[in-house]
C-alpha cells in the first residue's frame, strides 16, 4: 500500500542554541517520506534543481522512497533558512529562495495515479485539488496547510480540504481557519467544513486528534536535548499516514477504529521526537524500526493509568 506524497524538496540554512548548519537536505515532502517509510513505501512528487546532489538522492533511495515524480529542472533546489529562539519555541526566517519550486506544477507519474493513500504537504491550495483530481485510486487523502492559504486563499482552501479525509495544520491554523480560540470549538467547525479527521499539531505538548463522535490527546515525547525541530510536525504527519497506510486503513466512518488512529497518532509524536535529535533530516541515516517502536511502547508506559 503506497502513500504518494506531493510537497517540496529543499535544502536548508538551521541555527539554533545547539549549533547551525548553513545547507542540509529539508523540504516537507522530503521530512514526510523519510518518515512514512518506516510503515509503508512512500513515493515523491516533487521538484529539485539541477544543484540536487547525489548524496541525497541515495539517501532518499536507501529508504526505499520512489522518486520517479522527483522532477529535476535547470536552476537552483528551493532554499530556506532560519535562525531558533533559545527555547526554540520561535524562529525568524532569514531567506526563502524558490527558486525552481516558484513553478511547481505537479504532474503525477501514472504510476502512481492508482496509488491508495495521498498526503498533499503545504502547497498552494489550487495545486493540492489539481494533485487529488490525477489519483484515480485513491481511498485515503489529507494534507496540511499554512496561515498564508488560510488568509489570502480562504475559498479555495475550503473547496480543496471539503475532498479531504483528514487536516493536520497547528494550533495557530486551527484558529485562524475556524475563528474560535477554543481549540474544541474550532475542532468542531473545522469538521464541519469536511474533513473526517482533524489533528492539530501543538509542538511539543503533543497533538489532538477530533472526529465528529470522539477526541483523542497524544503527549509529546520528552527528550532531554530538542536539538533542531525542523521538519517535526512534517514528520509527525509522515508517521500518522504512514502508519494508517501500513494498516490498509479505508477513509469511512466504519472502517477506521479509534484506537487504530490514537495508536496512529502517537506514532506520529514518535516521528516528530525522533527527528528533533538531529539536525535536519541527519536522524534518519540511523533510525531502526526497532528504536520507533520501543519508543511507542514508552509512549504506551507513560500514558496508561
Amino acid at each position: 500500500m503506497s502513500l504518494v506524497v506531493v510537497g517540496s524538496v529543499a535544502y536548508d540554512g538551521i541555527e539554533t542554541p545547539h549549533g547551525r548548519v548553513d545547507r542540509i537536505l529539508g523540504g516537507a515532502a522530503t521530512y514526510i517520506a523519510l518518515s512514512a517509510s518506516y510503515f509503508t513505501p512512500p513515493k515523491i512528487v516533487a521538484v529539485v534543481g539541477d544543484d540536487f546532489s547525489g548524496e541525497d538522492h541515495e539517501l532518499l533511495a536507501s529508504r526505499g522512497i520512489g522518486l520517479e515524480g522527483l522532477e529535476q529542472k535547470p536552476g537552483k533546489t528551493f532554499y530556506w533558512s532560519g535562525v531558533y529562539s533559545r527555547d526554540m519555541n520561535e524562529r525568524t526566517t532569514l531567506r526563502t529562495d524558490l527558486n525552481v519550486f516558484a513553478e511547481f506544477d505537479p504532474k503525477i507519474p501514472p504510476s502512481y495515479r492508482g496509488q491508495p493513500y495521498l498526503l498533499l504537504g503545504n502547497i498552494q491550495p489550487a495545486l493540492q485539488r489539481s494533485v487529488r483530481a490525477q489519483m484515480n485510486g485513491v481511498r485515503l487523502v489529507g494534507g496540511d496547510t499554512m496561515n498564508y492559504w488560510i488568509k489570502d486563499y480562504r475559498d479555495e482552501l475550503l473547496e480543496t480540504i471539503r475532498e479531504w479525509h483528514f487536516l493536520l495544520i497547528n494550533d495557530s491554523e486551527a484558529r485562524e481557519l475556524s475563528g474560535h480560540y477554543n481549540l474544541r470549538k474550532a475542532a468542531d467547525a473545522i469538521l464541519g467544513m469536511g474533513p473526517e479527521t482533524l489533528v492539530i499539531k501543538r509542538g511539543e505538548y503533543g497533538a489532538m486528534l477530533f472526529r465528529r463522535d470522539s477526541h483523542f490527546v497524544a503527549p509529546g515525547y520528552l527528550l532531554d536535548n530538542v536539538f533542531d525541530p525542523t521538519g517535526a510536525g512534517d514528520c509527525f504527519a509522515g508517521g500518522f499516514t504512514g502508519y494508517l497506510a501500513s494498516q490498509g486503513m479505508a477513509p469511512d466512518e466504519a472502517s477506521i477504529d479509534r484506537r487504530e488512529l490514537a495508536r496512529a497518532a502517537v506514532y506520529g509524536s514518535v516521528m516528530g521526537s525522533f527527528c528533533c535529535e538531529r539536525f535536519g533530516v541527519d536522524r534518519f541515516r540511523t533510525l531502526t524500526r526497532r528504536e520507533i517502536d520501543r519508543r511507542f511502547n514508552e509512549f504506551r508506559e507513560f500514558t496508561e493509568f
